[in-house]
């Protein structure tokens, strides 16, 4: 990126672009924006009429960089990036680390060239902070640097993090609790189990958004994060996720998992700024509800 540039009184971004940048003519100034290479506060926008506020700060990519992110898949999007961190939207079958079976095509692998604009010989990294179910699509947040990447990890449980899915069924109340101890020790599927040692308590906070006769769309708060843990309590209580076979899901009415991360919350680990980013339901699933 070319230097940031604060802003010192209130102005729509197209105007303050064109008196920041009396070098560059306006049809590349529009073109520049046209194709997202404008950031606000580390947040991509096309909005010409974008109202800037004292202190805000604009800046924007490299060639480099604009060139790296259209390689980036067609359903992954940037919601938010600095020298500290990047929040993306991840697709649906996408994983977000290597595994034995698929090492390239993942969001780590697809980010890490992107930092690193495409050269090979860059030592650019990006750290994982939490994960995703390869089949849940959603927020992700990865850390530019390991201080960053542990603070994170260090205040996790501090972190607001909402999902929605789409269930068969419904659960009888319109709100509630749903706790129990998984057993995590196979790779392949969690399940709930007696309290002992190698169990760890799982709470998971929800409300149904709607109803109809076959599904419910339900609104789910994580307490705490333990691996497929939506997913297994949901079944537990005969509401399994669409699309999820593996816990007990008839149907399939989307061709996928009916699961995607809408909404993470939480202080910025360097600036304290409180960051909040949205994903609405893919259409995919919108669509039966």
């Amino acid at each position: 990126m070319f230097r940031p540039i604060t802003v010192q009184q209130p102005a729509e971004l197209l105007a303050f672009l064109f008196a920041s940048l009396p070098e560059v003519k306006k049809g590349k100034v529009r073109q520049i924006l046209k194709f997202e290479a404008i950031m606000v506060n580390g947040q991509a926008t096309t909005q010409f009429d974008h109202p800037l506020r004292l202190g805000d700060v604009v800046s924007i990519r490299s060639e480099t960089n604009l060139r790296t992110r259209n390689h980036l898949p067609a359903a992954m999007k940037i919601h938010f990036e600095d020298e500290h961190l990047i929040v993306i939207d991840k697709p649906k079958n996408l994983l977000a680390v290597a595994s034995e079976a698929e090492r390239e095509k993942t969001a780590y692998a697809f980010l890490t060239d992107y930092v690193r604009g495409g050269n090979e010989r860059s030592r650019a990294r990006i750290f994982i902070v939490h994960r995703l179910d390869r089949e849940t699509s959603g927020l992700m947040v990865f850390a530019r640097t390991s201080e960053v990447k542990e603070r994170l990890q260090a205040n996790w449980d501090q972190v607001e993090k909402r999902y929605l899915a789409i269930v068969e069924g419904g659960p009888k109340a319109d709100s509630g609790v749903l706790e129990s101890d998984l057993d995590e020790a196979s790779p392949h599927k969690v399940y709930s189990a007696p309290a002992s040692k190698r169990t760890r308590h799982a709470i998971t906070h929800y409300e149904v958004l709607k109803r109809n006769a076959r599904m419910a769309l339900v609104e789910l708060r994580l307490g705490t994060g333990r691996r497929h843990q939506i997913r297994v309590q949901l079944a537990e209580i005969g509401c399994p996720i669409i699309g999820d076979e593996k816990y007990s899901a008839r149907t399939d009415l989307a061709k996928r998992l009916g699961l995607h991360a809408c909404l993470l919350k939480f202080r910025h680990p360097i600036t304290g700024k409180e960051l909040a980013f949205e994903s609405p339901l893919p259409h995919e699933l919108k669509r039966l509800v």
